[in-house]
């Protein structure tokens, strides 16, 4: 690791290890490039997944709100209308 560092230091950016060889390699010149374009992909995706679990997250919290979910009084669906 100390070796891939001091290559990344140099400015070789696309040093990394051959895990065959077990030796610090340039990856450009063995056309090992695909990783990093899974990486970023995988990312992305973890994002998007975020977001709609958000989304859904305010959708369900919102629904409680209209429908008189959790912590609210014995309302029916309108403000000020009072069930008997």
């Amino acid at each position: 690791m100390t070796q891939l560092r001091a290559f990344h230091e140099q400015g070789k950016k696309w040093a990394g290890i051959d895990a065959i060889e077990g030796k610090v390699r340039d990856m450009w010149d063995k056309n090992v490039i695909e990783p990093a374009n899974i990486t970023i992909q995988a990312i992305k995706s973890a994002v998007e997944a975020a977001i709609m679990i958000l989304k859904i997250d305010d959708v369900i919290a919102a629904v409680g709100k209209s429908t008189g979910g959790e912590g609210s009084s014995n309302k029916s669906g309108e403000e000020g209308e009072i069930e008997e």
